[in-house]
């Protein structure tokens, strides 16, 4: 129990307490001048009606206060879930999109790595064949001098065109 509910409590207990402890002098009539007219009426009742109807107000205005703090909380908790949700939905579109993104950089680091492969075989086949038409060449200008020795010629001249 709260510490206001508790000295509430206590405050009309004490008011109680102290009306029955002293009906008799509650309940002694007296004139009260209410402004226009005087009439007879125990003082203390109308005093102790006065306190009952003030205590059944503030428990109305409490009752309202409270109801509309709980509703103001329902409110918050529904903005808060919608909020939620939204972030996740957001969270999840982004997880998707970025997804997309890994794909597609691995489709075009792909296509990059077969196109380089490609250029690296047309350049693999092109030295190759190079080295074999140099080989070839010098296979031929070996030959060539071998047929010159095997004739018996004792000068090689390059064949260089003039």
């Amino acid at each position: 129990m709260q510490i206001r509910t508790l000295f509430f409590v206590i405050i009309l207990g004490a008011i109680g307490a102290l009306a029955a402890l002293n009906w008799e002098a509650f309940n002694t009539p007296a004139a009260l001048w209410l402004g226009v007219a005087t009439i007879q009426a125990p003082l203390g009742v109308v005093m102790l009606g006065l306190t009952g109807a003030l205590t059944f107000y503030f428990l109305v205005c409490i009752l309202y206060l409270q109801s509309s703090v709980m509703l103001e909380a329902r409110r918050h908790a529904k903005e808060l879930q919608n909020s939620r949700e939204l972030e996740a939905s957001r969270f999840s579109e982004l997880h998707r999109f970025i997804e997309e993104e890994i794909q597609s950089v691995a489709k075009q680091d792909a296509e990059a790595q077969s196109a380089l492969l490609q250029r690296l075989d047309k350049l693999d086949t092109g030295v190759v064949s190079a080295v074999e038409q140099s080989g070839n060449t010098l296979a031929a200008y070996i030959g060539e001098l071998e047929d010159r020795l095997e004739r018996g010629g004792t000068t090689i001249a390059p064949n260089r065109p003039v």
